[in-house]
């Protein structure tokens, strides 16, 4: 039989779900493409600053050339989950020869804290979400005081940090990193943008703070330093009024609030341990106060455990002894025929590089498989059927082309560099009213 005949369903249409399914599309297998979101792109379109106009647009550029292959469907505004329109069950029902889990990391990672309900408490997820306008999160009313500390110390933290001082108007940011200097994990290309704000003096204050700590454990702190400040030769010109400062070696361990509302984060002072050359942080029972209106959690993501896979650690499980690795990386998950690709293989791992090569080796691994099978000639006639019963806006690829048109026209008329809608009404309402112009 020709590969024509196989049929596989690619759940979520981030980078590393779009990808994935164009390797599979190209080699001619018929792929369903499903996403959650209206439009695709996941994180590559709601979760890059708002101002990266050139990248966003390169990576859509990229996507459109994916949607165009005529193996590929598309299927917006769809939830796969145990909560969601449909299961994963019912859908590996539909007699797809494989399914590629690539839906990104899309729980929510607390630690636990006593305080994370109070007004005031975010996680990162949300705000990125927010100012990105992805519904439902771009309706979501945020309390952003003048005084904001960000659990992080990676680039997410960094455009937070941004966000809130230029966009917030906020007065001051305060990093709270549970290691050191030299394991801040933000690139200097992200710094550039908020360096401009950090306060100096608190700066060489905190560094003399933690000096003792990083000798124990025979740290040089020249190279965290210089992993902070060598962002100062391309900085960006300060715009606001604000301060941004460091608070290292602090670990979160509780929020306060009065009438539900956050006032102070408590912090707990840590030391470094080293242990197989791994450095790690220790609390020393050490507690203090900081005096805050906003605490929002940059510590990453994990699944979501209502998917209908098996997880542990904030992961899906997957097979340790694969038969189809790639690169040495098991793609599979514990269920025969159902593989695991990008953030939904490891959370949080990487950027929008890093979840394309990990959606195309998925996408291998599943093409290995499929040689090992003969096709079941599942008819994408009747997955479309399966959809449009869901009592629901389906979203096709000829729609996601209308809205496209809207956006760029709303764009021009308003002389912005792009325009998005906010909410999923006013989305599924321009592509009616294209359809019935």
């Amino acid at each position: 039989m020709s590969e024509q005949n196989y049929c596989v369903a690619v759940i979520g249409a981030g980078p590393a779900g779009l990808f994935g399914a164009r390797e599979l599309a190209n080699q001619g297998v018929r792929v369903a493409l499903f996403n959650r979101d209206i439009k695709p792109g996941g994180l590559a379109e709601y979760g890059i600053y708002p101002e990266k106009h050139m990248m966003k647009e390169g990576l859509r550029k990229q996507f459109r050339g994916a949607m165009e292959n005529p193996n590929l469907e598309y299927f917006g505004n769809i939830v796969i989950g145990n909560n969601g329109d449909i299961t994963l069950d019912e859908l590996r029902g539909l007699g797809f020869d494989a399914v590629l889990v690539s839906a990104g990391a899309q729980g929510t990672k607390w630690l636990g804290l006593p305080g994370e309900e109070l007004e005031g408490v975010y996680h990162a997820k949300e705000v990125v979400y927010a100012y990105n306008n992805l519904p439902p999160f771009s309706q979501k009313n945020f309390r952003f005081g003048k005084r904001c500390a960000i659990i992080g110390a990676g680039n997410v933290m960094v455009d937070i940090a941004r966000h809130l001082i230029n966009v917030q108007k906020v007065d001051e940011v305060i990093a709270v990193v549970r290691r050191g200097p030299n394991e801040v994990n933000f690139t200097k290309e992200e710094m550039k943008h908020l360096i401009s704000y950090l306060d100096m003096d608190e700066f060489e204050n905190e560094m003399a703070r933690v000096q003792l700590v990083a000798q124990a454990v025979n740290q040089n702190l020249e190279i965290g330093r210089q992993k902070v400040l060598d962002a100062f030769a391309k900085a960006d010109p300060k715009t606001a009024n604000a301060k941004f400062h460091f608070d290292f070696l602090a670990s979160p361990t509780a929020m306060f609030g009065e009438n539900g509302a956050l006032t102070q984060l408590e912090v707990e002072d840590n030391i470094l341990v080293e242990k197989e050359g791994k450095i790690s942080a220790k609390g020393t029972g050490v507690k203090r106060q900081l005096d805050v209106d906003t605490v929002i959690f940059a510590i990453g993501d994990k699944v979501d455990e209502s998917f209908g896979l098996p997880t542990e650690w904030n992961e899906f499980i997957k097979n340790k002894e694969p038969r189809f690795p790639v690169e040495g990386i098991s793609y599979e998950s514990t269920i025969e025929s159902v593989f695991v690709g990008g953030w939904s293989r490891k959370a949080s791992e990487g950027l929008v590089g890093y979840a394309r090569r990990d959606g195309t080796n998925a996408a291998r691994a599943v093409w290995d498989y499929l040689q090992t099978k003969t096709p079941a000639n599942a008819n994408m006639d009747d997955v479309i059927e399966k959809m449009r019963g869901l009592n629901k806006p389906v979203i096709m690829k000829d729609d996601i082309k209308r809205l496209e048109a809207v956006e760029a026209e709303e764009a021009k008329k308003c002389g912005l560099v792009e325009f998005k809608f906010s909410s999923n009404e006013e989305m599924l309402e321009a592509m009616e009213l294209i359809e019935t112009a």
